[in-house]
């Protein structure tokens, strides 16, 4: 694969941050009587990857867009406020990969979190001088292929050289949208049905071999 920019989701890609955010989401859900029961890691797989809002209305079945608004308003401050101080967990060889591959392409964000949230992560792990630019819904309130596309405008990448790398079928989806080869990442939380993605992960350090 020979490509200069590199475009990665975040959740399922570079860390694991459930363990984290479920006890926020369980705080808060709580505290408004709005859970019969805690939610667990497994539980929070098939939402990976999906906007906050969407989480919610699927946890919370019937609940109004005002109570969704506020209910993201205290989870989201509590988030962004946890993630950097605790953060989440890097996946195996993320940190050195990350490292040697920003000594030859220029690193890029895109995700479908808060405002705030991207921060959070580079700022837990010091990967801010890694990363060239991000994006977010939370900024845009846009889709991810929306968002995708504004990133790469803003910073003049070519589709030629720029590839998606995620590990969600919405992260395919948006990558076939702008025309971008993807890459999956086998590890994360799920799964692509299409199988004309131009490689797989075993784990994170495998991109060295698919890029170089």
């Amino acid at each position: 694969m020979n490509t200069k920019n590199l475009i990665f989701d975040l959740d399922g890609t570079l860390w694991d941050p459930r363990a984290t955010i479920i006890e926020i989401w369980n705080k808060v859900l709580g505290k408004h009587q709005l859970i019969q029961r805690e939610i667990k890691p497994e539980d929070m797989d098939q939402y990976m990857g999906l906007l906050a809002h969407d989480i919610i209305k699927d946890i919370v079945p019937g609940i109004s867009d005002l109570q969704v608004r506020d209910l993201l308003s205290e989870i989201v401050a509590e988030e962004n406020k946890i993630l950097r101080i605790q953060g989440g967990i890097l996946y195996d060889g993320v940190e050195d990969t990350l490292k040697s591959l920003a000594n030859t392409h220029a690193l890029f964000i895109v995700s479908n979190c808060q405002d705030g949230y991207i921060e959070s992560f580079l700022e837990y792990y010091r990967f801010n001088d890694l990363f060239t630019d991000f994006e977010s819904h939370g900024r845009t309130q846009k889709p991810k292929a929306d968002n995708i596309r504004l990133l790469m405008e803003r910073n003049q990448l070519s589709f030629e050289d720029s590839v998606y790398i995620g590990d969600t079928q919405t992260d395919y989806d948006s990558a076939k949208t702008n025309g971008l080869p993807f890459v999956f990442c086998k590890y994360g939380f799920g799964k692509v049905k299409d199988i004309q993605y131009r490689a797989s992960l075993s784990k994170f350090s495998d991109l060295l071999i698919h890029i170089n």
